[in-house]
């Protein structure tokens, strides 16, 4: 395993938007998350977003970047949509998060770079807005089988993470979208990144290389890379009581879980099923796990 060092120059990084109170704060690190909202592998990575996030969030902001990948769809390999099935069928298995590939058999994705540009204008109402746009759009991708590059698809999604819809309708077909779109992929180039999910850090207080993560890989790896931007080892912060998880993030797996508490597959079905006694939450059923959403009484 490897992890590249890249330079960039700290003025090719754009300003970071401030939410809530921890954001308030100088964070000295920024690590931007290259995805596409169609690979299940960047679906792969949510677990170990959030455990970062619950654990080291005083000390980073992430900003996602969409990355130039979507054109895979167009090249040959990726023309059948028993192979693109197949693809997902085997991401899910091996990393535990599910999506369901018999999307591309049932309500195939026509357009990616309509979704690509949905997540783009969702974005134009905050960072904040832009990643629970995202984080839902995968899930009515990957869980639910909807076609994104449907336009009454992101609009349900955006009412969904209660976006401004007029808005979101007008800034879909925007330049503004247009615009922060080619950004993405032109970072993608200059960054060098080629192979999804890439993860790069940067210390905005140092002018030092970045490092670039490609791949998935095990927690302890994304903790390591981080304490070398920091160049210090911190303390986790402690985690939030699980209530509290569920209330914040909405609609969670249960792989998710297992990772951010450290719990075995067993104590996670073992403490969700009090909390669904409790009637503290649903059940929503996945091909390859079970997600749960906490249930406001």
């Amino acid at each position: 395993m490897s992890w590249h060092m890249t330079r960039e120059s700290n003025n090719t990084k754009p300003s970071t938007s401030q939410f809530g109170f921890f954001d308030l704060l100088k964070k000295p690190v920024e690590i931007y998350v290259f995805i596409d909202p169609l690979c299940p592998e960047c679906w792969s990575l949510e677990p170990y977003i959030k455990k970062l996030t619950i654990e080291y969030g005083r000390y980073f902001t992430i900003r996602p970047i969409i990355s130039g990948k979507l054109t895979s769809l167009n090249s040959e390999s990726f023309q059948k949509p028993e192979d693109l099935a197949k693809g997902w069928e085997k991401v899910a298995s091996r990393t535990g998060m599910s999506c369901d590939g018999d999307l591309w058999l049932e309500n195939p994705v026509s357009s990616p770079w309509l979704a690509a540009l949905g997540i783009k204008a969702a974005e134009l109402q905050g960072r904040k807005a832009g990643m629970r746009f995202l984080r839902k759009l995968q899930e009515y991708l990957f869980l639910n089988k909807q076609n994104i590059s449907n336009e009454d698809v992101l609009i349900s999604c955006a009412e969904d993470v209660k976006l401004d819809v007029e808005e979101f309708k007008r800034d879909l077909h925007s330049d503004s979208a247009k615009r922060a779109l080619q950004c993405d992929l032109k970072l993608t180039r200059e960054m060098e990144v080629d192979q999804i999910p890439a993860i790069v850090l940067f210390n905005q207080e140092e002018e030092e290389e970045g490092i670039k993560i490609t791949g998935l890989y095990p927690y302890p790896i994304y903790v390591e890379v981080l304490q070398e931007m920091l160049q210090k080892k911190p303390s986790p912060a402690s985690k939030p009581d699980i209530e509290e998880f569920l209330k914040h993030y909405g609609l969670v797996a249960s792989r998710e879980i297992s990772e951010v508490y450290d719990w075995s597959e067993a104590k996670t079905k073992c403490e969700m099923k009090k909390l669904l006694l409790k009637q503290k939450v649903e059940q929503h059923p996945a091909k390859y796990d079970m997600f749960w959403r906490y249930v406001d009484q």
